[in-house]
């Protein structure tokens, strides 16, 4: 359902997302495949996508207001882009649409178990800077929450991060897809949502192997909070100087896992943003993950507040 006064500026946002934006092309194939290998798909469908508006529609679906600071290409992927968003009550008062460039869009392997492949071109989305950051400094200093993911250029996550800290405003990064992170910028961070891969990869070598060591080293870093997802054994919660908080994934029948990160972070947002404590954020955070493998596709499978609340309950 639409909320019109966010759906313009987004003066009066709760959660600013950092987004990235992309089309989903999705294909469903029995298995992954061999290099050089054919395999015929059983279904083909194109669907919204990007790991940052995929977040910003879970965290308005659990009542967050949401804004997001974006560039698209002005075209028929860019325009599916903004109808979904303003159909969210997502403002887009700062989205860029850029003259003749293309949007981003990720090729998806669906498997029958229900994991995927994935491989993710950003499009105009590589284009976002500081400057267009800048821009929407009054939204990032007046929210509560500020996201973002290793899908949008470090520039602009960066520059968003170190206004919002001005501001004392929690910020909240999904490091995906994984890459080294400048220690600039996890210093910023206050919580840090990687899965077990991507938080050795932000760890380092020295510290694989380890969920405990690596998450820990993180820490000694500057990170607020490491909370790490674990599929569906569920997820672990790091902070300095307090023993690890562990949540049990929930038993649910899987159809596809795309966007289940995504769904974790925008509802964890929405929580902190709605004044959840993080151990609380958490539980809503994974219960709204585990009701999203139910369902195809990333956005139909983003469950509202209430279907939470009810598995919660």
């Amino acid at each position: 359902m639409s909320r019109p006064e966010t759906a313009a500026s987004g003066e009066h946002a709760e959660v600013v997302c950092v987004a990235s934006w992309n089309a989903d092309l999705i294909s469903r194939v029995s298995r992954p495949m061999a290099r050089g290998e054919t395999l015929m798909a059983s279904a083909f469908s194109i669907s919204p996508g990007g790991k940052g508006s995929n977040a910003a529609v879970a965290a308005a679906r659990q009542g967050a207001r949401v804004a997001l600071i974006a560039r698209i290409g002005d075209d028929d992927f860019g325009r599916m882009g903004m109808a979904l968003w303003q159909s969210e009550g997502i403002a887009t008062g700062h989205v860029e649409q850029a003259t003749g460039e293309r949007s981003g869009v990720a090729q998806i392997l669906v498997f029958d178990d229900g994991d995927n492949s994935i491989a993710v071109y950003p499009g105009a989305g590589a284009g976002l800077g500081a400057t267009q950051v800048l821009a929407a400094a009054p939204l990032l200093v007046n929210c509560r929450v500020v996201m973002a993911s290793c899908e949008v250029p470090i520039e602009a996550t960066l520059q968003a991060f170190q206004l919002a800290r001005n501001a004392r405003t929690v910020t909240l990064l999904n490091p995906a897809p994984a890459r080294a992170l400048p220690d600039a910028l996890l210093a910023l961070v206050d919580v840090l949502t990687p899965n077990e891969n991507e938080l050795y990869q932000l760890a380092g070598p020295a510290h694989s192997g380890s969920v405990d060591d690596a998450a820990q080293h993180l820490l000694t870093l500057g990170v607020g909070a490491v909370l790490v997802t674990l599929g569906a054994t569920g997820c672990r919660l790091y902070q300095a100087g307090q023993h690890p908080v562990a949540l049990a994934g929930r038993s649910m029948p899987v159809r596809d896992t795309i966007g289940a990160g995504d769904t974790f972070t925008g509802a964890l947002a929405a929580a902190l943003a709605r004044g959840e404590a993080l151990a609380m954020a958490m539980e809503w955070a994974n219960a709204a993950a585990a009701l999203s493998v139910t369902r195809h596709g990333a956005i139909d499978g983003i469950p509202a507040r209430a279907e939470v609340a009810a598995l919660l309950n």
